[in-house]
C-alpha cells in the first residue's frame, strides 16, 4: 500500500530545521535536481548549505517506477542495509568518509539505524521520513512534486545547471531524452529485490537468533536446512516459474545482486557457499549442525519484519510464496512484500560524462547516482554528495580537487573515468577500484594496509581542500 504523502516528523527523532537564511533572491546560482533519490536528496542538500538556489523534481506521487510505493524522499527498495561500517572493507571506509564529508544520507542512517551486526541498516520509513523532513524544511531548496519529462522540459530553463539524479529507473521519457542526448543505445541490467516477512508468521521452534561471525550478537534470524530440505529446496529455485523480460530486451544482470534462482542455476552448491553458508552459527534446536542456513535481517526497529538477505528474485508471485514457504521456519509466512524484478538503466560514463560528471554532449546537465554507472545505496549517495561539492566550488569560484584514487570516495569515482577492458559495467566500492599496493604484502594484511593507506590518503585531502 502506498504512504500518504509524508505530513510531519515521526515520533523519536528530533526536528531538525536548517539555519541557512533564504538565498533565494538575485543574482544567486540556481540548481535544477531531477530525482529525489539518495544521490538527488545528497546533491540537493550539500548545494543548498553552500548557498545555491535548489529546486528539486521528484515525480512522486503523481507518478511511481515499477518498484517504488512510498511518497517519501529517498525511499530505500533493495534493502534497508547500507553494508558493512568495518573500516577494512571499501564500503566501511566509504561510510567514514561520507561522515567526514557532512554526508546528510549517513546522518539519516545514523539517526534511524536498527541492529544489523557490522552492518550499517536502518529502519526504511524512518530514514526518508528523516530526509524528507531536512529537505523540506531547508529555507534554499524549492520541492517540485512534478515529472521532469525530458531534458528539454521548459521548467528546466534559466538554471545555471541541471543535476539528473532520476537513478536506474528514470522513467521512460526522461531515460528516452537521455539516450538521445548522448547519441546512442542506453546501457541496462536487471535488479532484483528480496521478500519481506512478517515476525508473526516465523516459526521460532526451528528459526533461531545469531550472527556468523559474532556468536554473541543476536542481529539475524536464522532459518537451518539439512541436505536434503537445501537440494529439494534448490531445485524448486531452478523449476519455479520465473518473470521473463521482454522479446526487446536482452537480461544482464549485476554480479553483486544476482538473484537467487541465478545463483542457483551456476551449481547446486553456489548457494551454500554463498548466501546460505552454514559457517559460524550453531542451531540451538538440533544436535545436527546445519547443511545451510537462510538468513533474515530485521526491516525496522521493533523487529516485526524481515527481510531474506540474499534472496533477490525474479520469481513470479505465486512461485515466491511456494517455494519460501519450504524454507523451515517459514512454512506458514506472511509476505509484506514479494521480491521483483526492475530495469536498471546506466550510461556508459567513461566515454559519455566529464571527470566533473557532466554530460559531454550537453554541456550545463549532470549525471549522479546510478545512472552513470555506480551501484549500491551509499555509492549512489556519494556520486550526488560528490557533484553537489563541485557545483558549490564552481560557483563560489573556489577550486575543489578530486579526491585521490586512493580513497573510498577517490575510487568510486575514478571508476567512471576508467576506460573498461571490455564493457563498461556497474560497480560497487572495493579495494579493486584502488590503485595497487606498490608491495607484496600478505593476503591476510593486504585489505588492512588498502584501509590504512585509504585513510592516509583521505586525511591528507581533507587537508587541502579545507
Amino acid at each position: 500500500m502506498r504512504h500518504e504523502q509524508y505530513s510531519g516528523f515521526p515520533a523519536g527523532i528530533q526536528q531538525i530545521h536548517s539555519v541557512n537564511n533564504d538565498t533565494r533572491e538575485f543574482g544567486v546560482k540556481k540548481v535544477a535536481v531531477v530525482g529525489g533519490g539518495l544521490a538527488g536528496s545528497e546533491c540537493a542538500w550539500r548545494l543548498a548549505e553552500a548557498g545555491v538556489s535548489v529546486t528539486l523534481f521528484e515525480m512522486k506521487p503523481k507518478k511511481y517506477s515499477e518498484a517504488h510505493e512510498q511518497d517519501g524522499l529517498a525511499e530505500l527498495i533493495c534493502s534497508n542495509s547500507f553494508r558493512s561500517s568495518e573500516p577494512g572493507t571499501g564500503i566501511g571506509l566509504l561510510h567514514a568518509e561520507m561522515r567526514e564529508l557532512g554526508s546528510l544520507v549517513m546522518q539519516a542512517a545514523d539517526e534511524t539505524s536498527v541492529p544489523a551486526g557490522k552492518a550499517l541498516a536502518v529502519d526504511r520509513a524512518l530514514f526518508s521520513a528523516y530526509i524528507t523532513e531536512r529537505i523540506e524544511s531547508h529555507a534554499n531548496i524549492e520541492l517540485v512534486r512534478d515529472e521532469i519529462v525530458s531534458l528539454d522540459d521548459e521548467r528546466l530553463a534559466g538554471f545555471d545547471a541541471v543535476c539528473v539524479t532520476a537513478g536506474p529507473l528514470a522513467s521512460q521519457s526522461l531515460a528516452d531524452s537521455l539516450v538521445e542526448a548522448i547519441g546512442g543505445k542506453g546501457l541496462y541490467f536487471y535488479d532484483a529485490i528480496a521478500p519481506i516477512v512478517s515476525r508473526d508468521s516465523i516459526d521460532f521452534s526451528k528459526a533461531f537468533w545469531g550472527s556468523r561471525w559474532r556468536p554473541e550478537d543476536d542481529d539475524y534470524l536464522n532459518c537451518p536446512m539439512n541436505e536434503e530440505e537445501y537440494k529439494a529446496f534448490v531445485q524448486a529455485l531452478l523449476d519455479g516459474e520465473k518473470v521473463q523480460p521482454h522479446e526487446f530486451e536482452k537480461a544482464i544482470h549485476f554480479e553483486g545482486c544476482l538473484p537467487v534462482e541465478e545463483m542457483a542455476r551456476r551449481g547446486e552448491m553456489t548457494l551454500a557457499f554463498g548466501p546460505l553458508k552454514p559457517v559460524g552459527l550453531t542451531n540451538p534446536h538440533s544436535e545436527e549442525k546445519p547443511f545451510a542456513v537462510i538468513q533474515l535481517r530485521a526491516e525496522n526497529r521493533d523487529k516485526t519484519a524481515f527481510n531474506l538477505v540474499g534472496f533477490q528474485t525474479k520469481l513470479k508471485y505465486p512461485e515466491q510464496k511456494r517455494i519460501f514457504r519450504m524454507i523451515p521456519g517459514l512454512e506458514n509466512a506472511e509476505f509484506l512484500r514479494l521480491g521483483s524484478i526492475h530495469r536498471n538503466t546506466y550510461v556508459n560514463a567513461p566515454e559519455v560524462l566529464t571527470d566533473e560528471l557532466e554530460l559531454k554532449a550537453r554541456p550545463g546537465v549532470y549525471l549522479a547516482g546510478q545512472i552513470t554507472g555506480v551501484e549500491g545505496y551509499l555509492e549512489s549517495a556519494a556520486c550526488g554528495l560528490w557533484l553537489g561539492m563541485l557545483l558549490g566550488a564552481r560557483f563560489a569560484d573556489r577550486e575543489l580537487t578530486h579526491p585521490p584514487r586512493e580513497t573510498a570516495l577517490g575510487a568510486l569515482m575514478g571508476h567512471l573515468q576508467t576506460e573498461p577492458v571490455k564493457r563498461f559495467q556497474p560497480s560497487n566500492i572495493n579495494f579493486g577500484l584502488m590503485p595497487g599496493l606498490k608491495k607484496r604484502i600478505p593476503k591476510k594484511f593486504r585489505k588492512e594496509k588498502y584501509a590504512e593507506r585509504a585513510q592516509a590518503a583521505f586525511e591528507e585531502w581533507m587537508g587541502i581542500i579545507g
